[in-house]
C-alpha cells in the first residue's frame, strides 16, 4: 500500500473521522462511534473499508491502526510527476491560444516569456522594424500587452538588437 493509497481510503469525511478516532484511542466499534460522533451503522461500514484497505485491524474486538503498514507507506517513495519546467508554466498563464495576456511583473519569468516569443525571429535575418512589429502584433492582438512594449522589453532584455530601424535577434 502506498501513502496515496491512504489519502484515498481517507477521503471520505467520515472514514477520517473513524480513523482518527482509531488512532487516538482504539477500542470497540462503539467506543469509536462514541468519540467520531458517528451512527453505529456508519462507523461499521468505515471500519469495514479501512480494515480492506488495510489500514485498520481489529484484535480481540479491539480496533487498531496497522502501524507497521503506516509506517512502511510512509517510507515507500512516491513515483515523482514530471515537473513543470519554470517556462511551461509561465507560458500556461500568460498565453492563450497564441496570444499574449499580458506580462509577468516579475523580471525572470517576463524573460522566459519574451525567451518564447523572440523565437518567432531567425538568427542572423535582419527586420525592418514593421516586419517587427508585425510579428509581435500577432502575439498581442486581443490581449492585454501592445507590441511597442514587447518589442522595448526584447530590446531591454538582449533578446533583440537595434540599430537605425533594423533588427535581429540576439538571444536564444
Amino acid at each position: 500500500m502506498t501513502a496515496q493509497a491512504l489519502a484515498g481510503a481517507l477521503a471520505d469525511e467520515a472514514r477520517r473521522r473513524v480513523f482518527a478516532a482509531i488512532v487516538l484511542g482504539g477500542g470497540d466499534v462503539a467506543a469509536v462511534a462514541g468519540r467520531a460522533d458517528l451512527p453505529l451503522r456508519q462507523v461499521v461500514t468505515a471500519v469495514r473499508r479501512l480494515a480492506d484497505a488495510g489500514w485498520v485491524v481489529e484484535d480481540d474486538g479491539e480496533l487498531r491502526v496497522d502501524a507497521v503498514r503506516l509506517r512502511d507507506a510512509a517510507r515507500t517513495p512516491q513515483p515523482q510527476r514530471a515537473a513543470e519546467q519554470p517556462a511551461e508554466r509561465v507560458s500556461r498563464i500568460f498565453l492563450r491560444d497564441g496570444v499574449l495576456r499580458g506580462l509577468p511583473a516579475q523580471r525572470g519569468r517576463r524573460r522566459l516569456l519574451l525567451a518564447r516569443i523572440v523565437t518567432s525571429f531567425t538568427p542572423g535575418v535582419r527586420y525592418p522594424e514593421r516586419a517587427v512589429d508585425e510579428v509581435l502584433r500577432r502575439w498581442c492582438d486581443g490581449g492585454g500587452t501592445d507590441h511597442v512594449t514587447v518589442r522595448r522589453y526584447l530590446i531591454d532584455e538582449a533578446l533583440l538588437s537595434r540599430d537605425q530601424g533594423v533588427y535581429w535577434r540576439t538571444g536564444p
